[in-house]
């Protein structure tokens, strides 16, 4: 079982006591009539599904009753932190570019290898070995 830090009540909880309500900190269209209907499609049903660190939306149902944000590891289930709602996230997921970069530092350069060449040997120097 679960235990969820809430930063409204500042108190350990059990998982039982909270409701998933999906990602965080997704800013609403301004005005909705003006956008496509496409547009308001992706705003209301698409979201990521991130493997690795993703920021949540969470709502304390059997407590204080108020939303907050969590940031948690959709690979490992461990939960970083818990933030009020309105609060900026301490804990952030790397960029695709830093990603590239970090992998980029790991990796040795690779550089071509001049394949070897036989040295020549003059018909003279065949005949001296021979001999």
């Amino acid at each position: 079982m679960h235990h969820i830090y809430c930063p409204y009540c500042e108190e350990m909880r059990e998982e039982e006591e909270y409701s998933y309500t999906g990602e965080a900190h997704i800013e609403r269209p301004k005005d909705p009539a003006s956008i496509a209907d496409e547009a308001w499609g992706d705003y209301l049903f698409f979201r990521a599904n991130p493997r690795g660190i993703h920021h949540e939306m969470w709502y304390h149902a059997a407590g204080c009753r108020r939303y907050f944000n969590a940031t948690r590891d959709t690979h490992s289930y461990q939960i970083h932190e818990t933030y009020k709602m309105g609060e900026l996230p301490a804990v952030t997921a790397p960029t695709k570019a830093a990603l590239v970069a970090d992998k980029a530092k790991a990796t040795p350069a690779k550089t071509k290898a001049k394949p070897k060449t036989k040295a020549k040997v003059t018909p003279e120097e065949q005949q001296g070995d021979a001999s």
